[in-house]
């Protein structure tokens, strides 16, 4: 995707809006949760800019942030878990009431997420959701949820890295000491001792804010919204250290493919409107159609990206076409229709 440079802060809960016209015009919303393994990105970032998107479709365009690494996932006895979902919830909650004054429609709102944040789309589907139509890109439900115990001892191990014995000395750490803490090699070794190939911080199931047995749960959340739900052809080839060769298609596949198809199989026995994307289209060899290729054509931002390598040798008539009907796809969807193809298990692909 390359690299940015942002300031950081635990004072970090803000969102943008991008809208046509602050005009009372009851457009529909989208809302866009990002990725970045629930450690790293931010929504205001370029990349994610909502201004083209809006003009394009007439709809508002919201971006929220919501707190990442161990201010957002940390959880440890004493502590409430997920707070960066109850975060992401919370921000839904504000432009269920709030977007009226920028000329959105609070009765229509799609909540559009990657990665972690489409893989956070299905927890907020399991709780109390404020929306009923969901774009899931890349969510990466075949890692399964992080246990209570599993995240208990990562935290305690993290603690210690950072200096904290207990709760009440964590509590008056810098949170810059819980960011290094993140990066010790004691909480690397200890990460890959658990053995489930998760991201240092990953939702739980916790039992309070998400239920204890989250993975049995997803199929009746499946059956809470709309959804338009796919994947890239080369996932894993964007992760370090991953095999770039057919065994690294079947752990994409594995990882987020097979769980998309699932999760769109069980929205359509339940009466939801279901349908299935795959991007196959690799402008480089080195990256294929790599987890996050799909961004820049979503949201029209291809000059944000030009020095991203997943994007080497893309071709200017290949960014247009793709653009134009992946962009004409979400926002159909986005406006309360098909996105242009049959329903699951009928899977578009763009190549």
């Amino acid at each position: 995707m390359g690299d940015f440079d942002a300031a950081q802060s635990e004072d970090c809960l803000h969102l943008t809006v991008w809208t046509p016209a602050a005009d009372g015009g009851r457009r529909p919303v989208v809302v866009w949760l990002h990725g970045g393994a629930w450690q790293s990105g931010g929504a205001a970032l370029e990349w994610y800019s909502g201004a083209q998107l809006a003009m394009q479709g007439d709809i508002v365009v919201v971006s929220p942030n919501y707190r990442l690494g161990a201010l957002g996932w940390l959880f440890i006895p004493g502590m409430v878990a997920n707070v960066g979902l109850l975060d992401q919830e919370a921000a839904i909650d504000w432009v269920a009431e709030h977007i009226a004054s920028f000329g959105g429609d609070p009765t229509k709102i799609t909540v559009m997420g990657q990665s972690a944040g489409a893989a956070s789309i299905a927890c907020l589907l399991a709780r109390r959701p404020r929306f009923n139509r969901a774009i899931m890109q890349s969510a990466s439900l075949g890692r399964g949820f992080r246990s209570i115990e599993q995240a208990h001892r990562l935290g305690r191990i993290l603690l210690q890295a950072a200096g904290a014995r207990d709760l009440d000395e964590a509590r008056t750490l810098p949170w810059e000491a819980l960011l290094r803490a993140q990066q010790a090699p004691e909480v690397v070794e200890a990460l890959i001792a658990e053995g489930d190939h998760r991201s240092l911080f990953a939702l739980v199931s916790d039992g309070d804010v998400l239920p204890e047995h989250m993975q049995s749960e997803l199929q009746a959340a499946a059956g809470r919204a709309d959804v338009l739900i796919g994947y890239t052809g080369d996932e894993m080839k964007a992760f370090p250290d991953a095999p770039m060769d057919e065994a690294g298609r079947r752990i994409g596949d594995e990882i987020f493919g097979a769980p998309s198809r699932q999760w769109a199989q069980d929205a359509a026995a339940q009466g939801r409107g279901a349908w299935v994307f795959k991007f196959d289209h690799a402008p480089s060899d080195a990256f294929g159609a790599c987890h996050c290729v799909e961004l820049p054509f979503v949201f029209g931002t291809l000059d944000r990206f030009r020095d991203a390598p997943m994007l080497h040798g893309l071709r200017a008539q290949d960014a247009q076409r793709l653009m134009g009907k992946i962009q004409a796809a979400w926002i159909a969807f986005i406006r309360g229709g098909s996105p242009g193809w049959d329903a699951s298990p009928w899977i578009r692909v763009f190549d």
